[in-house]
């Protein structure tokens, strides 16, 4: 992980962050974000200097200098660490937002308490020093209510840019864990999604099952028909599976032309099912060629691998399993689905 502040220490940096955004005529928004976090955690000293002669220059940050300065010296933020980085800049204003309402509550009761206790004395307005002292003080309670109705009104503003800001971050998480050509889940998509199945696993669950898919023949059909074609085919495949994988399966692209399902809720025999049909409807299908109205090329095939977990397995291992299983199916001939064995009980040989 890139950032390891505790919460106090995000907290006093966030603070000073958000001082600096709000001073900048680029708007806030997580790559702003990022860039004054690290300014002021000090953990990006080539930022900060890239920054100060920015600022020296220019006196402030526009949109344009903040997103190049971004690119270039901040660029792989984690989006889970702006995610929780980003709830505690919430509960501060929550925290202050609510010391303003109280303040103010004491404030208004105090300015009340005072005027019943002058009108009980009858003290002339304006006459003798008690008097006086008594408007003083009324004057400067009335001025104290008027500063932090204002001051509220600022918080209210600043709770509604931070929410804006973590529905950015938000949007922008969702976007890093999606592959853009297939519309599938990428393969960071596909490690947080198979952690999070295998933790669910317990001795009453059925599945689950993983499918790893491979198109035969892919550089060969590169070669001959073009990457753009080979881009259509990866799109085509990708479109197959959203339409066919629901639920609380996830499809994914596993890299290059090699594409993942975790099915966490799945026994064997329903993984086998849905591998043959997608075989058979890859198969089935047929991709047309960029500019050419009547190229349509068939014949494209997948051979698939399919494992069900063991109790115990790690991740590494159940995809290690379901990859062998998708290179026994190429051996075999390709356009096929083959099961992974499973090994025997222990003690049984």
């Amino acid at each position: 992980m890139k950032y390891r502040h505790s919460t106090a220490q995000s907290a006093a940096y966030l603070r000073l962050a958000l001082k600096h955004m709000s001073q900048q005529e680029a708007g806030l928004h997580p790559a702003s974000y990022a860039l004054w976090y690290e300014y002021v955690a000090g953990t990006n000293p080539e930022l900060k200097a890239a920054v100060d002669a920015q600022l020296e220059r220019d006196g402030r940050l526009n949109e344009a200098t903040t997103h190049a300065l971004y690119a270039r010296h901040v660029a792989d933020f984690d989006t889970q660490t702006a995610l929780r980085i980003g709830d505690s800049v919430n509960q501060i204003v929550e925290q202050i937002s609510e010391s303003a309402t109280t303040a103010g509550e004491q404030a208004s009761r105090f300015g009340g308490s005072l005027e019943s206790w002058t009108d009980a004395l009858n003290l002339p307005t304006g006459h003798g020093p008690l008097a006086s002292g008594v408007e003083d003080i009324l004057r400067g309670t009335r001025e104290m209510q008027a500063a932090i109705r204002v001051l509220q009104t600022r918080l209210e503003e600043s709770r509604h840019e931070v929410q804006q800001l973590r529905q950015e971050v938000a949007r922008a998480r969702e976007e890093a864990l999606i592959d853009a050509l297939t519309g599938l889940a990428n393969r960071k998509g596909f490690d947080l999604a198979l952690d999070a199945c295998l933790k669910e696993v317990t001795p009453e669950t059925h599945g689950p099952c993983l499918l790893m898919i491979d198109l035969d023949h892919f550089k060969r059909l590169n070669d001959t028909l073009g990457h753009v074609f080979g881009d259509q085919v990866l799109s085509s495949v990708g479109q197959i599976l959203r339409a066919n994988v629901k639920g609380k399966d996830t499809a994914t692209r596993y890299g290059g032309e090699e594409f993942a399902v975790i099915l966490p809720h799945t026994p064997r025999g329903g993984a086998i099912g849905l591998a043959e049909a997608l075989r058979a409807l890859v198969f089935a299908s047929r991709v047309r060629r960029s500019g050419e109205k009547e190229a349509l090329i068939g014949n494209i095939s997948v051979s698939i691998g399919v494992a069900d977990h063991i109790p115990g397995e790690s991740a590494t291992e159940f995809v290690s399993r379901a990859d062998r299983a998708l290179y026994t199916a190429k051996a075999q001939g390709r356009n096929r689905v083959v099961l992974a064995p499973r090994p025997p009980p222990a003690g049984v040989k």
